[in-house]
């Protein structure tokens, strides 16, 4: 009984980590939304990345619940990428990402391959 109230407070934390704040400061986002050939603003896809995907998919891409995403972009094109993001796919919810944010990061995964 013990390792099924700890699995379900972890697994509840874990979700609950995913869906989290994002902060959203405002700053400078040189995405407009296109996804035709124009640069990634890396570090700040990286930190989306970090602070709304990786307690699920892993800080190195490798997975943890979440499979794994280094070479997601030989699968998914960025725009696929953002329709996962936005309206979840398999277990995974749907996350709480303005538009902005989904493209960055998956502009961003689109490129791993």
């Amino acid at each position: 009984m013990k390792k099924w109230l700890l699995t379900m407070l972890f697994g509840t934390a874990l979700v609950l980590g995913a869906c989290g704040g994002g902060g959203n400061d405002g700053g400078d986002d040189e995405s407009t939304g296109g996804d035709d050939g124009g640069t990634v603003d890396t570090a700040a896809a990286e930190e989306i990345f970090e602070s709304n995907c990786a307690s699920c998919h892993g800080q190195d891409l490798s997975g943890n619940v979440g499979p794994g995403l280094t070479s997601v972009g030989s699968d998914y094109s960025a725009d696929e990428i953002v329709d996962i993001i936005q309206n979840g796919k398999g277990q995974m919810q749907p996350q709480n990402l303005d538009e902005a944010d989904a493209q960055a990061v998956a502009e961003w995964l689109a490129d791993k391959k």
